[in-house]
């Protein structure tokens, strides 16, 4: 049977995050995971189940998600896109489609992946708060010294324990992760983006990293502080979590189908290092 793999994006305004969940004595929430898979099923016309390559928390968005399924579709390839995107709400699409080898591991052969995380500053006036894209850029009134965030910026690259950089109490065996590059650039007057891309990152990671770069730039910690706050550990040494509507997926790269075994020793070391 083959199977699919799919790039999606979504606007995260509406949905419960991408995982599917259904609370007891409840109605099913609404999911990008749930969503997705039941317009697939329309298509296919037969039960199939959806996997996602990430995680996303409600109301964070993606431009670059990754999903796949096996199935025997009626279609041709180079329609699957319009036919599974026709029977979507208008807050999600299918971008792609393509058939992968067998071997193919949606998650564990993920080779990094990259978020962005937009901020509108300086902007005490309620007037020139974001509007039509508030759901899509985060705000803080603060004016923010760029060229500060830039500069600690750079201190998350490199392979690290962010446990000080996730939520408490997560639930991931190790709190190690390599950040492969993190940059921060005006993107328009009072506008900045927050490009951090990875191997894997922890719940809230780049939210929080966020909080604790605007931080830096608002001048309320030292720019050299990222090094310390790594070291100690402790969640309550990093900034804030920001919202989740300044967050987009933007992208997910693949190494080789079955790749994903060293990454697992890799993370096995890890833990055993700890």
């Amino acid at each position: 049977m083959p199977r699919y793999k799919l790039t999606v994006a979504y606007d995260g305004t509406s949905f419960h995050g991408w995982q599917k969940q259904h609370p007891p004595d409840a109605s099913p929430l609404r999911t990008a995971q749930g969503v997705l898979e039941q317009a697939v099923r329309a298509v296919v016309r037969a039960p199939v189940n959806v996997f996602g390559a990430s995680r996303t928390d409600s109301g964070v968005h993606a431009v670059g998600q990754v999903a796949a399924f096996d199935a025997n579709i009626p279609v041709p390839l180079e329609r699957l896109p319009a036919a599974i995107t026709s029977r979507l709400p208008d807050d999600m699409q299918v971008r792609s489609a393509q058939i992968v080898p067998d071997a193919f591991n949606i998650i564990g052969d993920v080779e990094a992946k990259g978020y962005r995380y937009t901020v509108a500053f300086g902007r005490r006036e309620a007037p020139t708060r974001p509007l039509f894209d508030r759901f899509w850029t985060a705000w803080t009134a603060w004016p923010l010294d760029i060229a500060l965030m830039e500069q600690a910026a750079g201190d998350l690259v490199g392979r690290h324990d962010f446990a000080a950089f996730t939520r408490v109490n997560q639930t991931r065996e190790s709190t190690v992760r390599e950040v492969h590059a993190c940059t921060v650039e005006q993107s328009g007057e009072g506008r900045l983006h927050i490009d951090v891309s990875g191997e894997g990152f922890l719940w809230n990671m780049v939210r929080i990293i966020a909080g604790t770069l605007v931080e830096i730039g608002a001048g309320r910690r030292p720019v050299d502080s990222i090094g310390t706050t790594i070291e100690s550990g402790r969640r309550d040494m990093a900034g804030p979590t920001f919202p989740p509507e300044g967050l987009c997926l933007q992208w997910i790269r693949y190494g080789e189908p079955g790749c994903g075994r060293q990454k697992q020793l890799a993370r096995q070391r890890d833990k055993a290092d700890a």
